[in-house]
């Protein structure tokens, strides 16, 4: 990937990222705000109600996390962004977009549908507490949109220009482990989605109530994320869209790619370990081969995106 190309934006464009960047990480400042209150409480004592020891770590984790996507968003507004190694940036990315922006749809969609769709009660948190949780997703994920796009249209124009039958996407040097991932998104992908809509193959019967509407949400939003990272891969590393425009799948391929990535490595250890009350809808040992298979699908997928994108010596 070269550094220096000639960009495919201009000045307007990259005022625009700025603002996006800076946008993402006041809006994630506000989250991690509330999860450092979190900590603080837990270690005070006052978070033992909610799971004690485990509770704290895990509030422990999303702090990290929180600070890793500032950090993220920053290195997308400042020069200096532009001198960080490709790999732990690409890598950092793809996690952050493929966690966070995927939920775009699904927040619009749970405040049209009016709210959680649970009927556990009230929920015990302080209103402000909630609000400054959801602007901090909310405003990370369509910063991260905005800005992350034009950062990659500027540092790496040439993975983006052209299409997909100029000569410079080369085929996958391992097509049998990329068929396989792309098969495995695929099923995931339909699996999610019979959940999405009332099916219950895989869940314990017990722990149906679990999949309250926004569970459904999120299950259809993994669902179309795993289905358009498996088309996109497949038609970038066998070339059977040729017309179609390089950007307009290697995009898609890694939000879509990393967002099957992410959120199972959230998911895993939380069934592993159970923080406080927490269950799965699925029978556990459904639950664990689900998210192994999709944490190894996504490296698969963003391997073979990679790869397919390397540029010939």
């Amino acid at each position: 990937m070269p550094v220096d190309g000639q960009p495919l934006v201009g000045a307007r464009w990259s005022t625009v990222r700025r603002f996006a960047g800076y946008g993402a990480a006041s809006a994630l400042s506000l989250y991690l705000l509330v999860k450092m209150i979190w900590v603080v409480a837990g270690l005070l004592g006052h978070g033992s109600e909610v799971g004690g020891a485990e509770w704290i770590m895990l509030n422990v984790v999303t702090v990290g996390m929180a600070v890793i996507g500032i950090g993220l968003a920053l290195a997308l507004t400042r020069p200096l962004g532009r001198r960080i190694p490709a790999a732990p940036l690409v890598l950092v990315a793809w996690v952050g977009t493929g966690f966070l922006v995927p939920m775009i749809p699904f927040m619009l969609l749970s405040a049209a549908l009016g709210g959680s769709g649970g009927d556990d009660g009230e929920s015990t948190m302080p209103a402000w507490e909630g609000v400054f949780i959801t602007i901090g997703f909310a405003g990370m994920a369509v910063g991260l949109a905005i800005a992350f796009p034009i950062y990659m249209l500027e540092r790496f124009p040439d993975v983006f220009t052209g299409r997909l039958d100029d000569g410079r996407t080369n085929p996958s040097q391992r097509p049998v482990l990329v068929r396989g991932a792309v098969v495995v998104s695929a099923v995931l992908g339909v699996l999610w989605f019979a959940w999405a809509f009332g099916g219950t193959f895989g869940l314990e019967p017990d722990r149906r109530d679990l999949v309250d509407r926004n569970a459904r949400l999120l299950m259809g939003t993994w669902g179309t994320a795993a289905l358009a990272a498996a088309t996109s891969v497949h038609l970038i590393v066998r070339r059977h869209a040729p017309r179609v425009p390089r950007w307009l799948l290697t995009m898609p391929a890694f939000v879509a790619s990393g967002s099957l990535f992410a959120w199972n490595a959230w998911k895993l250890p939380l069934a592993l370990l159970k923080p406080g009350d927490y269950e799965t809808p699925e029978y556990p040992p459904v639950a664990l081969i689900e998210y192994a298979l999709a944490i190894g699908a996504g490296l698969v997928l963003l391997t073979a995106l990679l790869r397919a994108h390397r540029q010939p010596a």
